[in-house]
């Protein structure tokens, strides 16, 4: 383990720049932005990836030599030990929104969670940095939420001084939250509030989790907790979508569904390759997703990291515009 004999601002030894990262889903939406800062960091970045020939965007994001993509696949032990092989910490970031064919949600984020964590554990890393998410639950009705539970539930078993970090829906220039509802809005009248639109979300900015990823895996002192990342604001879905709706300038109907209706709707659209909505997500959506009143007093948060949280109204208008009708120079107010 690289840790050098100074001390962090917290009173913790830290990972000194040079030492070996290995990223389990680097080349992911989150990934992409936390290679980046583990790179400025000065950290050598192995990405583990299915397909390293996919990944190789993502080597102008450090100097020649420091990110280099390898093959890797959470359901393989072989590949997992070889990827974790000779590192000082290990993030995994692995995750699926949805299931298709080979990928479920208890193969990749809770099997494949507990390989790489295992496999860690026995190369002899301590450090390491597990990324669930808010409203995992081993006693959930989705199946989403339980994997996440178990997984973290395997990656405490394998390596207690893990760090787990549970974000809120994450956004960013590539999401697949609001990208996909402002997609939808130009093309249809209407958009879809699933149980009236009631449920609370905390959206936190990528950037700000991939910052709060590599003070994790730079500061040994945070071992064993478990954060949770939520932006500056709590808004309901409803409020998500008029906020969208106003940024990409465009009136749409907000129809409210029943759960009970959503649910045999999302019979038939899991159905499609890409997933529009599935009976699993209506579950997740009838639950919360914002940071615990009990991570906020205990500093398990972003700021307890370190980070600054992003505002939406910092951010969606960046990446947002694409979706009005003449583009960045419309307005955003809705007409």
């Amino acid at each position: 383990m690289s840790v050098d004999g100074a001390s962090d601002v917290n009173g913790g030894a830290t990972l000194r720049p040079g030492a070996t990262i290995t990223v389990f889903g680097g080349s992911g939406f989150l990934g992409r932005h936390t290679v980046q800062a583990l790179a400025r960091r000065g950290y050598r970045v192995r990405v583990a990836v299915r397909r390293p020939n996919d990944a190789q965007f993502l080597r102008p994001m450090g100097v020649v030599g420091q990110v280099e993509p390898v093959q890797a696949n959470i359901r393989d032990d072989a590949s997992v030990a070889a990827a974790v092989a000779g590192a000082d910490a290990v993030v995994n970031l692995v995750g699926i929104l949805y299931e298709s064919g080979r990928q479920k949600f208890a193969a990749v984020q809770a099997d494949g969670a507990t390989r790489v964590a295992r496999a860690a554990a026995a190369a002899g890393v301590s450090a390491f940095v597990h990324v669930s998410a808010i409203g995992a639950d081993s006693e959930s009705p989705s199946a989403y939420a339980r994997s996440k539970a178990e997984g973290e539930a395997g990656v405490r078993a394998a390596i207690p001084g893990a760090v787990i970090l549970r974000p809120s829906i994450v956004f960013g220039p590539e999401d697949e939250f609001f990208n996909r509802f402002a997609a939808l809005a130009r093309l249809s009248p209407l958009l879809p509030l699933i149980g009236g639109g009631h449920t609370r979300f905390q959206p936190v900015y990528v950037k700000n989790v991939a910052e709060a990823i590599a003070s994790a895996v730079t500061h040994m002192n945070m071992a064993g907790l478990t954060y949770e990342l939520g932006g500056p604001e709590v808004l309901t879905f409803r409020e998500l979508m008029e906020r969208m709706l106003h940024e990409i300038a465009r009136k749409r109907l907000l129809l409210t569904i029943p759960f009970a209706l959503a649910r045999l709707q999302a019979v038939f659209l899991q159905l499609l390759p890409r997933p529009l909505l599935t009976v699993d997500q209506v579950r997740q959506l009838a639950v919360d997703n914002v940071v615990s009143d009990a991570a906020k007093a205990e500093g398990r948060t972003l700021e307890g990291l370190g980070v600054a949280p992003t505002a939406l109204a910092s951010v969606l208008p960046s990446y947002l515009h694409r979706f009005r009708r003449t583009g960045q120079f419309e307005r955003a107010s809705a007409n």
